[in-house]
């Protein structure tokens, strides 16, 4: 299977080097290079990638409002590409519906990486935003009196409920195996069950959702 990409970045320079890193990998093909968001927008419609890279900063329409109507209109992947790791930037594009978030100075087989998992279903962060993120929302559950888990989880069934506990604490699938004593696979159809009942992409909006539902409080 060969995957497809659109690389969109307003740095003509940065835009070509990831173009460039990607199209060597032999399963990885990039159908279109943009500009800015709006040119993002038309290459995702034209070519249906799997996967378009996004830099947050761009003229005319930025990489979050474009993240938000490739989401919206299709089920291409969106990593998004920036300088900064502000929890701004982080909540906004994940909010968006990113699978992924690096930073800029990404390695390049960090980059390949991160295009890979994000097409296998998984979601991906670079460390230092993930740090951010986690320290960030203990620090809102903390600073909010607790809530009792919303009425949309009503869904999931115990073991599912569990789960996502466990996804929200950043765990993986073989950590989860462990603490649930299960295996693996059935780890991954409790995953599969949480995100389709919840109407979720990923994992990254399994882990917002478990704190902004009230699953996980005080640091949970």
């Amino acid at each position: 299977m060969t995957i497809r990409v659109v690389v969109a970045d307003d740095q003509e320079l940065v835009r070509s080097g990831f173009a460039m890193i990607l199209q060597a990998q032999p399963d990885i093909e990039v159908v279109a290079e943009a500009g800015d968001g709006a040119e993002a927008i038309e290459a995702v419609r034209r070519h249906a990638p799997d996967v378009v890279l996004l830099d947050i900063r761009m003229p005319h329409v930025d990489g979050i409002e474009a993240a938000r109507t490739v989401c919206a209109e299709s089920d291409c992947k969106v990593v998004m590409l920036t300088t900064f790791d502000q929890d701004d930037y982080v909540y906004e594009a994940l909010h968006a519906g990113a699978s992924g978030f690096l930073l800029k100075d990404v390695r390049r087989d960090d980059l390949v990486h991160a295009v890979r998992v994000v097409v296998a279903g998984d979601s991906l962060l670079a460390p230092s935003v993930a740090r951010r993120l986690v320290a960030d929302f203990t620090r809102r559950a903390v600073a909010v009196p607790a809530a009792g888990p919303s009425e949309e989880l009503g869904a999931l069934t115990a073991r599912e409920r569990e789960t996502l506990v466990l996804l929200g604490r950043g765990l993986s699938n073989a950590e989860i195996a462990a603490a649930l004593v299960v295996s693996e696979h059935t780890v991954k159809t409790h995953v599969s069950n949480v995100l389709s009942k919840l109407g979720l992409r990923d994992r990254i909006q399994a882990v917002i959702c478990a704190y902004e539902t009230g699953l996980i409080a005080r640091g949970g």
